[in-house]
């Protein structure tokens, strides 16, 4: 019997995401406090949760993948989702003309040997110097409240940016595909 395939999101990006490689997969919530600890570094914060939230689902015989990310911008200063229009124009305010650091920390956890793999993926973006108009019309189109960073690069937000810088273009949208197919053939799940 063959191991079934989980992600420990409730991410509909991440879900596309993963669509992408035409394979069969599960979906459940992972219940995890994302606060951050006191000290705790933006790896440090990743790490940890990506490896909680694949071991939040509670499976026999699966591998379950978990992923977490954070913008990171100033000397560590983590952007979290803004939730609202206000928050993201202070965001997108705040990383005008600088580079921004996601952070995506991917887990897969096998559930039959309780091995578990564990990686950061960094990917960096460079902002262009934006108008408040340019953020207004931007946020008005894309609504990237959900988004950590208040952009969305699959979007409109690519006009924000100068350049992207990194291996993975799937690393910023939060669920790195290049490791993780590593990661599940590690585990003897081919996915070609």
């Amino acid at each position: 019997m063959s191991k079934t395939l989980v992600l420990a999101s409730t991410s509909p990006f991440r879900k596309e995401i993963l669509s992408r490689l035409h394979i069969a997969f599960e979906t459940v919530a992972p219940l995890v406090d994302e606060t951050p600890l006191e000290n705790e570094s933006p790896t440090q914060l990743v790490t940890r949760l990506s490896i909680l939230k694949a071991k939040s689902a509670k499976l026999e015989r699966a591998l379950v993948i978990g992923s977490d990310q954070v913008a990171v911008v100033d000397n560590n200063t983590i952007l979290g989702k803004p939730g609202n229009h206000e928050q993201a124009v202070k965001q997108l305010n705040q990383v005008s003309g600088k580079q921004v650091d996601f952070l995506t920390g991917l887990s897969v956890i096998n559930t039959e040997t309780d091995k578990i793999q564990t990686d950061v993926v960094h990917f960096a973006v460079k902002f262009r110097q934006l108008t408040s108009t340019q953020i207004e019309n931007y946020l008005k189109i894309d609504q990237p409240y959900n988004c950590a960073g208040s952009f969305k690069s699959e979007g409109l937000g690519i006009a924000l940016l100068d350049r992207m810088i990194g291996s993975d273009p799937t690393a910023i949208i939060g669920l790195p595909l290049i490791r993780l197919v590593r990661m599940l053939e590690a585990e003897g799940f081919s996915i070609i």
